[in-house]
């Protein structure tokens, strides 16, 4: 019974999931995403397991490219929506919203779209369209920042663990 009590306080710190700082900020991402090793370009990056009848897991990356880079908050917008094809007989106007928050003071612009995305990156392999999907994008303004949040994948998974992630972001506090 002893070693039971005395294991809780660990289990309880392996069970709060991947600390993340953004500058000054810093918030707990969800014990069920699993961060994957560094990658060029990405600041942190996530797997979220997918939900039950989706083919690919989720993804939450974090990139930042360093004091004002990354390009501006429009031209992100327009960039984002451009990966998605809106379903037939919609526009991707149709199927996206943005909203301006605060978290902790700064500004954050989130973008969520659905359709199906066409992943690409430059110099990497073409994936291929994927139907059914969902990106939350945000910009997260800090004063070192911007920072770029991209939360992609099945459009199942992203509605599964959205609250999730919503909690995560806006749980973002200066350390």
């Amino acid at each position: 019974m002893t070693t039971l009590f005395a294991a809780l306080p660990l289990l309880t710190i392996l069970a709060a999931g991947t600390p993340v700082k953004i500058d000054d900020f810093s918030s707990t991402a969800p014990a069920s995403w699993k961060e994957q090793p560094p990658r060029p370009m990405r600041h942190k990056s996530f797997t979220i397991p997918a939900a039950s009848g989706d083919q690919h897991d989720a993804e939450v990356v974090i990139f930042f490219f360093g004091p004002g880079g990354g390009g501006g908050v429009e031209e992100n917008l327009t960039r984002w929506k451009g990966m998605f094809t809106p379903p037939e007989g919609k526009k991707i106007e149709d199927v996206s919203k943005v909203e301006t928050i605060k978290v902790n003071g700064v500004e954050t612009t989130i973008l969520d779209v659905r359709g199906t995305y066409n992943p690409s990156m430059p110099g990497g392999p073409a994936a291929g369209p994927r139907a059914n999907s969902r990106m939350i994008s945000v910009i997260f303004a800090s004063p070192k920042g911007p920072y770029f949040m991209r939360f992609v994948g099945p459009e199942k998974t992203i509605e599964k663990n959205k609250k999730d992630f919503d909690k995560w972001l806006r749980g973002f506090k200066k350390s």
